[in-house]
């Protein structure tokens, strides 16, 4: 990386992101020294403006920010570093200097879609995942209908809780399937955002 530190007296910009949520996590500041030992340690390394003195994050609370990656902005002023945090990042105890919960949320499919990937290329025996990878096309599809059906019967005629419990077996199952078929969970997201962003009139033509 060619960062230039001369247009800010010295310093440039680090903003923090959380690599498995994505959700920025705080803001600091680095010198020369700062970038070059965050890169030899692998923790991020900030200039402390206030103590006018290095500051590895961490150091005092144990609450690491472990780096993942670093990227430089296309002025060669500004860092995106990517980090896999140990404990709160605030010193407040919030998870983020933003008061975001730092949550997963649907990111969590994109995990799950990897631990699925995982038992599909090693097949470890005693596994239910591998089973049904064993199994065949046709069953994981059956499966899908399956958790589909039950999804259905606790909407209408059951418990708001059986049904969220049933549609998480469905996705878990169809994650499966797509797996078995070359896909991931992400192929679907990008269908529906594709579906979103096509022009209405295009939906309201009729094939010829």
């Amino acid at each position: 990386m060619n960062l230039d530190f001369d247009k800010m007296g010295g310093l440039i910009p680090a903003i923090i992101q959380d690599a498995v949520t994505r959700n920025v996590l705080m803001l600091g500041f680095m010198n020369k020294e700062a970038y070059e030992k965050t890169l030899e340690i692998g923790k991020v390394t900030f200039w402390s403006r206030t103590r006018n003195k290095l500051w590895t994050k961490g150091e005092e609370s144990g609450n690491f920010l472990n780096v993942v990656s670093i990227q430089e902005d296309c002025d060669h002023d500004t860092l995106l570093i990517k980090v896999n945090p140990v404990g709160p990042v605030c010193h407040t105890g919030a998870k983020t200097c933003f008061e975001d919960s730092n949550e997963m949320g649907v990111l969590f499919l994109s995990m799950l879609q990897d631990f699925i990937d995982k038992r599909y290329k090693e097949m470890p025996e005693g596994s239910y995942t591998t089973s049904l990878f064993q199994s065949g096309v046709n069953r994981m599809a059956q499966k899908v209908g399956e958790e589909a059906v039950e999804t259905v019967i606790e909407a209408t005629n059951g418990t708001d809780g059986r049904m969220i419990y049933e549609a998480s077996d469905m996705l878990y199952h169809l994650i499966v399937l797509l797996t078995s078929k070359g896909y991931r969970i992400e192929d679907i997201a990008a269908a529906l955002e594709q579906r979103h962003l096509k022009p209405k009139e295009q939906y309201d033509k009729k094939d010829n």
